[in-house]
């Protein structure tokens, strides 16, 4: 078990820090301090309320050694993917302490020379946890495997994909379901501890790593596997398109962030709830048909009239089970759609 202390300099209460927010909320390692020195002196939960944690936050790794951490997590997924250079010397002192530093970056730390003479100095390590294995082609091994496939499916990205997949395996579970989640992004994969970042793959490769975590827990009852990107992503969608094909999935949940009318970053209009519900149980019906189960809604930006409001639109323009998984709980949800995940679909 790990005791992590996350690294997040001047970013943890934001959006941005959700690689820190989604480790202390599901994973069932530890975060006994988190490193901002704009919040220093706070808790986690006088920071971010929903988080329900009591750890200190501290102004650096010097103070956050002083609460026993192994590890220490990079907390923030920075835009492209490289590690601020202000955070070097953090992670260095880490290293030289004998931690281990867990990085969801697309730059590998391991292979950075100043950092392994640290990690030597210090006996730390790294665990660059986006590289992925060996993977092979895509061969249609899923298709015969015992499970029943869930595969989460968005509006857009950092719409709360990998949460509806998270809190639905927890609400089967607790129906004596044997479910399990499959991690295919950096946060997944600290919170489960496996998986294969999708995103790190070679693309001809990438729908056979998608197929390689299925077939791994295929012999579970139900898998939800999590999403990544999204359709009409100017950028992600081929991510988006292996996770569809490759997990061979039986049903989608969508996921949407209500309130959000564009692709973030983007000027990209999002498609409604109609369209997506077409595309993507369109580009299915070309392999592997499956149908679009429930609408989990991501009402964090809403009050909760509004989030309510927001969940009945969802409902009535679609006629499908629709709900807040976090704000309301998964178990509703999960109830309305259990018949819809109870049948394997074949391939064309």
């Amino acid at each position: 078990m790990r005791r992590y202390a996350i690294l997040a300099p001047g970013l943890f209460a934001s959006r941005s820090a959700k690689t820190a927010h989604g480790v202390i909320a599901y994973a069932a390692d530890t975060t006994v301090a988190v490193i901002d020195p704009s919040l220093a002196g706070k808790t986690v939960r006088e920071a971010v309320p929903y988080l329900n944690s009591d750890a200190p936050i501290v102004a650096d790794v010097a103070q956050a050694l002083a609460f026993a951490p192994n590890a220490i997590l990079v907390g923030v997924a920075p835009a492209g993917g490289a590690l601020p250079p202000q955070w070097r010397s953090e992670i260095v002192k880490g290293l030289e302490a004998g931690l281990e530093v867990v990085s969801g970056l697309h730059q590998t730390l391991g292979d950075d020379l100043e950092f392994g003479a640290a990690a030597a100095r210090g006996n730390g390590r790294i665990w660059d946890v986006r590289v992925p294995p060996p993977v092979p082609l895509f061969s249609g091994r899923a298709y015969g495997v015992k499970a029943r496939v869930v595969l989460s499916v968005g509006s857009d990205c950092a719409v709360g994909k990998m949460t509806a997949s998270l809190e639905l395996a927890r609400a089967a579970r607790a129906r004596g379901v044997d479910a399990r989640f499959v991690a295919t992004g950096q946060t997944g994969i600290m919170i489960a501890g496996s998986g294969i970042a999708i995103d790190r793959v070679i693309s001809d490769f990438a729908s056979g790593a998608a197929e390689q975590l299925v077939v791994e827990n295929g012999d579970a009852q139900l898998l939800f596997v999590e999403g990544q990107g999204g359709i009409n992503h100017p950028a992600f969608a081929p991510v988006t398109l292996a996770l569809l094909f490759g997990s061979a999935p039986d049903a989608l949940v969508l996921v949407h962030r209500a309130g959000r009318t564009h692709i973030e970053d983007y000027s990209t209009p999002l498609l409604g709830y109609r369209a997506l519900i077409r595309t993507y149980e369109a580009l299915c019906a070309t392999v592997k048909p499956a149908r679009v189960a429930g609408i989990a809604l991501n009402t964090s930006a809403l009050d909760e009239e509004e989030a309510r409001h927001a969940i009945e639109r969802a409902r009535t323009e679609t006629g499908l089970p629709a709900d807040d998984v976090v704000r309301f709980g998964p178990h509703a949800f999960y109830g309305a759609m259990a018949s819809s995940l109870a049948t394997k679909t074949t391939s064309l």
